[in-house]
Order: structure tokens, then sequence, then C-alpha cells
């Protein structure tokens, strides 16, 4: 978390926290949701303006976290900003590395980790779990997945969707007072 974020935390202890007005989409896209957006319809079928400032997404990918409720959020100096979710909280990027012994997967924040299990699920996307947590591999990698699933670095189960959320403690949507 960013020294100017942790200053803010303690200046301004009891700032209330912000729901729905910004979303992870399953590519790891970060979407802008104000009132208008959010009263068009749910994320992600309207997903609302995205967030292309690159210091803004790098700021708010250094201080992305989450809480005990398996609520993840953007702590916005004082306030915490909860996300609404696609699929995941993680995006991972997959290429040769993945491939390598001990290999890694790079989350769309930027972190590398290592891969503990593989799961599909009923729509057939694929997912990872690692130290991080769990993620959902970006459709533009599914190439390299596919590839380490051939030279049996990972092999698949199958998990419903909500199970998984249900397994690694997940809110999608979360709620105030939830």
């Amino acid at each position: 978390m960013d020294a100017i974020v942790e200053a803010a935390l303690k200046k301004w202890p009891n700032v209330p926290h912000c729901y729905g007005w910004l979303a992870l989409d399953a590519r790891g896209d970060w979407y802008m949701r104000d009132d208008r957006i959010q009263a068009a319809g749910p994320f992600p079928q309207v997903k609302g303006s995205r967030i292309t400032h690159e210091k803004l997404r790098q700021f708010i990918e250094r201080n992305y976290a989450v809480d005990e409720r398996g609520a993840w959020f953007f702590q916005n100096g004082p306030q915490r900003v909860y996300l609404q979710l696609e699929a995941a909280p993680w995006v991972w990027r997959v290429d040769a590395a993945a491939l390598q012994p001990a290999g890694s997967v790079q989350s769309h924040t930027g972190l590398s980790t290592t891969v503990n299990a593989s799961w599909l699920d009923e729509q057939d996307r694929l997912f990872l779990s690692t130290p991080l947590g769990l993620g959902l591999v970006h459709s533009l990698d599914m190439d390299w997945a596919a590839q380490a699933v051939e030279q049996g670095l990972w092999s698949p189960e199958f998990c419903p969707h909500a199970e998984l959320l249900q397994r690694y403690g997940v809110c999608l949507v979360p709620e105030a007072g939830r």
C-alpha cells in the first residue's frame, strides 16, 4: 500500500466505504461505474468507463486488497472502494515463463506467482489457484495455458464457478452491511 494512503487512513480513519463504483472484468480491465451507469444495468452487462490512464491504473493496482469477507477493494486514500468482479479477483497472464520448471504466471496487477491447481468451470473457463488466490486465465493466453496442460504442468479439474468462489472465499459483488 502506498505511504500516502496509509497516512490518509491514520488521519481520517472513519471515512465510509464506497460500493458499486469500480469493477474488474474478466480481461483484467478496471471500469468506473458512476450513478448513471449503475442505473443502466448490472456489471458486466453494462461495464461503464474503462480506466485507461496508466498512473491511475498503477495506483489502483498498488492499493488493491481483500477484506475478511473475501470482498476485494481499492484503498483510495482513507476510503475503501469495493469492486464488483466479473469472474475472479485475479486475471492471470500466461506466457513461456509458465512452461519452465517452477513456472510462473503474472497477475493483471503485475505480480508474479506460481500455480497450485487448475480448474475448469461450467463455461469452460480456466481458473488457476496460486499463493495470491484464485484467478481466471486471460482469454488471449489460452494457447500458452493449453501447452501447460499438454505438458502435464496443469491438470484442470471440473468445479462449478459458484463452488470455486466459495472454496476460495471470493465475493464477486460486495454490499454494504454484509
